[in-house]
């Protein structure tokens, strides 16, 4: 018998491999959630035939539990798109308002990071601007796990924070807005033609800490795209041939998102859907004064719990999102 082919490939063989890890960890969890669901049964029947209700606070605990782990299967199944699997590259950019809106930036950064370490994700800076006087001008993260572009792909728009500004001596309120990209991090090579006319390569010289290497020679890049305007960045990796490519990768992605989005507005205005499709629109708003709340303006999702969103618990405004996606 023959081994299939795509032992012969490398490439095609990793991608196999992590998607039998991504079966097998379902199937577990599965499994996992079938054994709660007999243990809550289970509890049930004893509270009731020893009318005991000391197990009260017990069923409580394990009905609770496989409500939640139910929930997160559910949501997982949701994210059935083509790249919602791979890792995603996360850019934030800092808008109108100077070193107020740096630091809205740089607060939503580690938010990210948050959420993504609360995941068990590993995340990566790959460019980052640091702002004159405090926070981020700009940042790109690379988020790796499983179903990160998935569930960060809610994520893609504006952030609004509604503050009392630490940085405004006459303590008045202050609005402030970052742009948040989010990209699947595409690893085969999409079928894109780039002409060499079309784009415009930079390099230039680290902005971040990276000892002697980094700090004497331009290794990182810049892409501009001019047909579309798309500019991207990448400063992490060791050799300016590697951070080209990674850079040449996010744009493909970028243009192949932007291609996507082309198909849906056509298709939305065939039938007659009036909804707006873009990344730029406003999706969640932040304020700490003059009351707290979060609230998502797609869903109407909304916590009255800022710290712990901005301490990365996210998920409730991403579930909710991919909830009313799936019904469209």
């Amino acid at each position: 018998m023959e081994a299939p082919d795509f032992w012969d490939d490398p490439e095609k063989s990793q991608a196999s491999m992590k998607e039998l890890k991504s079966l097998k960890g379902t199937i577990e969890t599965y499994d996992g959630l079938k054994r709660e669901y007999e243990d809550v049964e289970t509890l049930l029947e004893m509270g009731y035939e020893e009318e005991d209700a000391s197990l009260i606070p017990e069923i409580e605990e394990t009905l609770n539990g496989f409500i939640e782990h139910y929930e997160t299967l559910r949501i997982q199944t949701l994210l059935s798109e083509e790249y919602d699997k791979d890792n995603a590259i996360l850019t934030l950019h800092a808008g109108a308002g100077g070193t107020e809106s740096c630091d809205w930036a740089g607060m939503l950064c580690r938010m990210y990071q948050r959420w993504a370490e609360k995941k068990g994700f590993t995340v990566t800076m790959l460019d980052y601007l640091d702002g004159d006087e405090a926070g981020l001008k700009s940042v790109t993260l690379e988020i790796a796990g499983e179903n990160a572009y998935g569930y960060l792909k809610s994520e893609r728009g504006v952030h609004r924070l509604v503050r009392i500004s630490p940085f405004n001596a006459a303590g008045k309120r202050q609005t402030s807005f970052v742009s948040c990209d989010v990209m699947p991090d595409i690893e085969e090579d999409l079928d894109i033609e780039i002409a060499d006319d079309d784009i415009r390569i930079d390099t230039y010289r680290s902005s971040g800490a990276g000892g002697q290497h980094i700090n004497k020679t331009s290794s990182a890049i810049r892409i501009t795209h001019f047909p579309t305007g798309i500019v991207v960045q990448c400063q992490n990796e060791r050799s300016q041939h590697m951070n080209k490519d990674k850079a040449m990768q996010m744009l493909k992605a970028k243009l192949y998102l932007l291609k996507q989005e082309e198909n849906a507005k056509k298709e939305s205005e065939i039938r007659g859907e009036t909804k707006e499709i873009g990344w730029g629109s406003q999706i969640r708003s932040y304020v700490m004064q003059p009351y707290t709340m979060v609230k998502d303006h797609r869903t109407n999702e909304e916590t009255g719990n800022v710290t712990a969103v901005l301490d990365g618990a996210i998920d409730l405004f991403i579930n909710a999102y991919l909830k009313s996606i799936s019904r469209q």
